[in-house]
C-alpha cells in the first residue's frame, strides 16, 4: 500500500473541513467548527490496481490572526489550496497561501473553489484560468453540501502522485 500525505490549506471558513468529511465520511454538516492546529483523516483510494493511503491534514484556517504554518508540510506529497466562491478575498488569500507553499516545498498543489451550491461572488475568467493552470496542476470546482466534484478531486489528486512516483522510479 501506498501512503501519501496531502494539506487542505486555505482561509478560514472556506470549507476545508467539510471537504474532508464529505470525501471521508460522505457527510455534511451545516454546523461550522473551527478546526485548531491540525486534524488528521485518512481514506483508502484503489487507483490503477493500487492501493493509496490518502492522509488528509486538515490545517486551521489562515487569517490575519493565525499565519500559515509551513512546517506542516513537510513530508507532504501534494496539498489542495481551498477558496470560497462566494468571498473573493479567500482567492487572494489562497494565492498567497500557495505563495508561501511554495517556499517550502515544489509538490503537486491543486485549486478547489468550493462552495459551487451557493451564489458566486466571483468568477475567473479563461485568462484567469489559465494564468492558475501555470500555478496549480489541476483545479475544480468543488462542493462540500453535496458532494459535486469531491470525490473526483482527491481521485484526480492520487492518480497525478501515483503517476509522478511512477516517473521518479523510471528517471
Amino acid at each position: 500500500m501506498i501512503q501519501k500525505k496531502i494539506c487542505l490549506l486555505g482561509a478560514s471558513s472556506v470549507g476545508k473541513t467539510s471537504l474532508v468529511k464529505q470525501f471521508v465520511e460522505g457527510i455534511f454538516s451545516e454546523k461550522y467548527l473551527t478546526t485548531i492546529g491540525v486534524k488528521i483523516d485518512k481514506k483508502t483510494l484503489s487507483i490503477a490496481n493500487e492501493q493509496v493511503n490518502l492522509l488528509l491534514w486538515d490545517m486551521e484556517g489562515n487569517d490575519s490572526y493565525n499565519v500559515f504554518q509551513e512546517k506542516y508540510l513537510r513530508g507532504a506529497a501534494g496539498y489542495i489550496i481551498v477558496v470560497d466562491q462566494t468571498r473573493a478575498s479567500s482567492l487572494l488569500e489562497g494565492i498567497d497561501i500557495h505563495t508561501l507553499a511554495r517556499q517550502v516545498t515544489d509538490c503537486p498543489a491543486i485549486l478547489a473553489i468550493n462552495k459551487s451550491d451557493l451564489l458566486a461572488t466571483w468568477h475567473l475568467d479563461d485568462s484567469e484560468y489559465e494564468a492558475y493552470q501555470d500555478l496549480f496542476a489541476l483545479h475544480f470546482l468543488t462542493s462540500a453540501k453535496t458532494g459535486n466534484n469531491v470525490e473526483q478531486m482527491f481521485s484526480s489528486l492520487a492518480e497525478l502522485l501515483l503517476k509522478r512516483e511512477k516517473n521518479d522510479l523510471t528517471t
